[in-house]
């Protein structure tokens, strides 16, 4: 779906993009129009825009109405409306209703208004556990452990079977302005006055810079053969915990502070607190490998200990 042959000749790609008032939703809102896409933001219910982004209110996209309006001369779609894997409590049913039944009758939706590329995002949670003893890439079977990661899949499935050419973000762990979730507790630790005691630990988690991501899909939209698959797209360098603290604490000006204790110790303390569960995560590795994705030209404009440390140093999250 190249620039200069979605449509009229010389016509500014447009874009429909769901999720607009979300983390991601709202960066690509400001960064998109800046690389040439025009915006058509899919509402629930009339809201503020920015002047450069017309609109269309769908309702809910469990049941959504005007679709062959909203969608009508759309080049592509960004869907990043759903459920997040940080809604603690939500029943499995309703992650199938929203992140699955929603995704995929919007997407026969584009179908019958024959956009050209539906662009999905789902979650590295498609395809692993909170941790994975290899390095994940695309080729490897998906083995979702919760009820998020398994409506993501499904989704990834149901695209699958539709005529569209799609591609689905399979996202590491996503920082930026404004993040929440487990990246929002690392930048609360790495913001706190005292050591820590994280030196031990030796697994690697890969991150993704919001930059990155508006980088990948910009490629995406662009990619002139079809795509129909998944794509990893994480930062390409891993980090250890203590890594990252040690990146957001420079940008603070402050010195790692982290200190050693012995792994079996620090989760006993974990589990005397009741904590141990929360944090399981940071005893184990989860890498992934966006190698398909540069393999489309992806290069990321942002190192990640650099991007860690200007999201501190810039105060971009309280």
């Amino acid at each position: 779906m190249e620039h200069g042959k979605t449509g009229n000749q010389g016509r500014k790609p447009l874009v429909a993009l769901t999720g607009a008032t979300g983390f991601i939703g709202q960066y690509l809102l400001k960064e998109l129009p800046k690389r040439g896409y025009r915006l058509r933001v899919l509402l629930r219910r009339p809201t503020a825009l920015p002047s450069n982004c017309a609109s269309a209110v769908i309702g809910d996209l469990a049941k959504p109405y005007n679709m062959s309006e909203a969608l009508a001369e759309v080049d592509a779609v960004i869907h990043t409306a759903g459920l997040a894997e940080t809604m603690t409590g939500i029943p499995e049913d309703d992650y199938r209703l929203f992140n699955t039944e929603a995704t995929i009758n919007f997407a026969k939706a584009a179908e019958r208004a024959r956009v050209k590329r539906f662009v999905f995002l789902s979650s590295i949670r498609a395809q692993s556990g909170p941790t994975a003893a290899r390095v994940l890439t695309e080729e490897h079977e998906p083995l979702p452990t919760d009820a998020y990661g398994r409506s993501k899949l499904a989704a990834e499935r149901g695209l699958a079977e539709t005529g569209l050419d799609w591609a689905a973000l399979r996202l590491a762990l996503v920082y930026g302005p404004g993040v929440q979730g487990n990246m929002a507790k690392l930048v609360r630790l790495a913001r706190s006055p005292y050591p820590l005691p994280l030196a031990g630990l030796k697994g690697e988690h890969s991150l993704l810079a919001l930059d990155n991501l508006v980088e990948a899909i910009d490629k995406v939209l662009i990619a002139p053969a079809p795509l129909k698959r998944p794509l990893i797209v994480a930062d390409p360098k891993p980090l250890t915990i203590g890594a990252m603290i040690a990146a957001m604490r420079k940008g603070l000006g402050r010195r790692p502070g982290l200190f050693y204790v012995p792994r079996p110790l620090l989760a006993a303390s974990l589990r005397a607190t009741g904590k141990r569960a929360s944090y399981t995560p940071l005893f184990g590795s989860l890498v992934a490998d966006p190698s398909a994705l540069q393999r489309l030209d992806w290069q990321p404009c942002v190192e990640t200990e650099a991007g860690l440390a200007a999201l501190l140093g810039d105060n971009a999250v309280q």
